[in-house]
């Protein structure tokens, strides 16, 4: 085993699982210290520090190094069109929303990452409406103001775009020439669809007010305790309206809040009608 670059014992491991789940509700286990270590050695290195001690004592000094600190330890996997059976019901939600006479529809995408699946939610409703301009808005929020940042200007490498059809590759994303070649960018009337935000889904004030016709938390739920789950959870179901859907990922179950949410498809729920 080669000899880690800054001393990390076992104290400095439990602290920052502490302060993890304390400010985000990240749920880190024992299995992640190589994984903590390798991120936040990046952050030591940043600022010039010599141990893990001086960097916690740093966190607990400037409140800028907060955000660095979270971001670090934020894990963002995603991919266009992940879990593609969300989809097909998410037009079909849209158009029975529309039926009902609604003139404009709400999203939220509660996690993000770098855009990947808002753009995917985009997309899905230009179809699913045959405009360019479909009467939704998209808000997109994350933890990670980096990837934000990132999901906001909808700039991908051509690797991360080219398992789409090549019709979709076509209609919704512009290549890059000269200095930016072997890239793609997201269509503006893609864009305009989804408006992006930094959001820690723990703070004590979320500022949107919804309703919304369906909420995405996909693949997120799996990274808090059921506490913080069920907390969670808890604030989405005001949120949505009475007919609307919440998207959860593939290992993600809902059962134990039951009283808040029923099943209504494979890993979608409808929620409980409110007394």
């Amino acid at each position: 085993m080669r000899e880690r670059e800054f001393l990390f014992t076992p104290k400095d491991f439990e602290k920052i699982r502490s302060l993890i789940y304390e400010h985000a509700g990240i749920s880190l286990s024992p299995a992640k210290v190589d994984m903590v270590y390798s991120r936040i050695a990046r952050r030591l290195r940043a600022n010039a520090l010599t141990s893990f001690q001086e960097y916690l004592a740093l966190l607990d000094a400037s409140p800028e190094e907060w955000q660095p600190f979270i971001n670090s330890l934020t894990t963002n996997l995603t991919s266009f069109f992940r879990e593609a059976h969300h989809f097909p019901v998410l037009a079909k939600l849209a158009l029975d929303a529309k039926g009902q006479g609604r003139a404009q529809l709400s999203f939220w995408s509660s996690a993000c990452s770098t855009g990947e699946e808002p753009y995917s939610m985009a997309m899905t409703l230009i179809d699913t409406f045959e405009s360019w301009k479909p009467p939704v808005k998209i808000l997109a929020t994350d933890l990670d103001t980096n990837v934000v940042r990132q999901a906001s200007e909808g700039i991908y490498p051509l690797e991360r775009v080219e398992k789409l059809p090549g019709k979709d590759l076509k209609r919704f994303f512009q290549r890059g020439k000269g200095r930016n070649e072997g890239m793609a960018r997201v269509r503006p009337e893609v864009r305009d669809l989804v408006s992006f935000h930094s959001l820690n889904l723990l703070a004590d004030r979320w500022p949107m007010k919804g309703p919304f016709d369906g909420i995405f938390c996909r693949n997120v739920l799996i990274y808090f305790d059921k506490e913080t789950q069920s907390r969670i959870l808890t604030r989405f179901h005001p949120l949505l309206r009475q007919d609307g859907l919440l998207f959860v990922g593939h290992s993600e179950s809902l059962t134990h809040v039951a009283d808040r949410f029923r099943l209504q498809g494979k890993t979608v729920y409808a929620p409980v009608a409110r007394n």
